[in-house]
């Protein structure tokens, strides 16, 4: 294997391991309007794509206008193929305490971008999200 050959190798290991986000696994719940007060911003209207954190991320308000990349994976309950194939992005702006039904408590509207309401809980993989800017 000749010198660039190696290069080439070496440069795409760097590019794959630099890419690399974590994903995490956990499951999801969901709250209806009016999503406001907020535990972050009180009143104002954050929009609807939002969520709360359970304490796994909510670590004294340091997920405080964080944005996921949340995706169904699947029923916790018998709920039959309860997953959409999207995805959606949403912003935490809200704590939910102790005894919340899901790791990340997304807004009805967030919920039903990726699963049924009749599931009720869901579970999901969600990565932070940085968003990029023009």
């Amino acid at each position: 294997m000749g010198i660039n050959a190696q290069v080439l190798i070496t440069f795409g290991t760097i590019i794959c391991f630099a890419s690399t986000s974590y994903t995490y696994q956990g499951t999801a719940s969901f709250y209806k309007p009016p999503y406001f007060p907020s535990a972050c911003n009180g009143y104002r209207d954050d929009g609807i794509f939002i969520a709360g954190a359970s304490d796994a991320l909510w670590k004294n308000g340091a997920a405080c206008g964080k944005d996921y990349l949340v995706y169904c994976t699947g029923a916790t309950n018998q709920a039959p193929q309860p997953c959409t194939s999207n995805d959606v992005v949403v912003r935490i702006v809200d704590y939910c305490p102790k005894g919340c039904r899901g790791t990340i408590n997304l807004s009805e509207d967030a919920f039903s971008m990726i699963a049924n309401l009749s599931a009720g809980v869901i579970k999901v993989d969600y990565a932070e999200y940085y968003r990029k800017w023009p």
